[in-house]
């Protein structure tokens, strides 16, 4: 579904990524770990068109969407959930969920937009509860939930997902990841971007590691967890299985 190759991007003259490639089957869960500052967030902003690439190339469904723009993309069925939730916090939850579907609701959406509306809420009951409720004012988790639940809005074929435990709890940590499975059994192609490497690879299909730029290991999530180097430098000593 998606497939990057040999992507450079720098700021100014730091090089954020070191000539990545990656691919991402339909279907799955992919995760990218590393520490921060290694260029996780960097690869999803190129993908996403937000910070423009160096050199590379980005080919979403076999489509070079290389040099498109972030609303085109947004279009072609690819959205992207940031960093910190970047919820509107003055506005209902209602309404954050709404602007989530903007580029529908220009194409006359309507009918399909409110059965969405009616589905998302059936995900996420508690949105439903607080859907008068000012955003600014639910919790971390709640949040989080409010994030994506504004992404699927889009109706996207493959959801970014930045940092979604950022700041949470351990017991809604595993909330937030027993719900991207679920987003996966559902048809979502997604792409997981975790500093939380014990949480990401536990439920990823696949993943890629990331150091100053460069991808360093990739494999499969399972494997991943067991790989010695990953464990030392990313599972810390007191690593331990993450559901147990």
């Amino acid at each position: 579904m998606l497939k990057i190759k040999n992507l450079t991007t720098y700021y100014g003259r730091i090089r954020a990524l070191n000539n990545v490639s990656l691919h991402i089957y339909e279907g799955e869960i992919v995760s990218l770990i590393g520490a921060n500052g290694a260029g996780k967030t960097t690869l999803i902003n190129n993908i996403s068109h937000i910070v423009p690439l160096q050199s590379g190339s980005i080919f979403f469904k076999d489509r070079d969407i290389t040099k498109f723009e972030p609303e085109k993309i947004v279009a072609l069925g690819i959205c992207q959930i940031p960093e910190g939730r970047q919820i509107f916090g003055p506005l209902s939850v209602l309404d954050n969920i709404r602007l989530g579907g903007y580029l529908r609701y220009r194409r006359g959406e309507k009918k399909q937009i409110a059965h969405d509306l009616d589905e998302i809420f059936s995900l996420f009951p508690i949105l439903d509860e607080r859907k008068k409720q000012k955003a600014g004012t639910l919790s971390g988790g709640e949040q989080q939930m409010l994030a994506i639940a504004r992404g699927l809005m889009a109706k996207p074929d493959l959801l970014l997902l930045d940092e979604p435990s950022l700041g949470l709890a351990p017991k809604i940590t595993q909330d937030i990841m027993k719900f991207i499975v679920q987003l996966k059994q559902k048809g979502l192609t997604i792409l997981l971007i975790e500093q939380n490497a014990r949480a990401a690879l536990s439920i990823s299909d696949r993943g890629y590691v990331i150091e100053t730029g460069s991808v360093i290991v990739l494999g499969k999530g399972k494997e991943l967890l067991k790989d010695g180097d990953v464990k030392r430098a990313y599972l810390g000593k007191d690593y331990r299985e993450f559901w147990e």
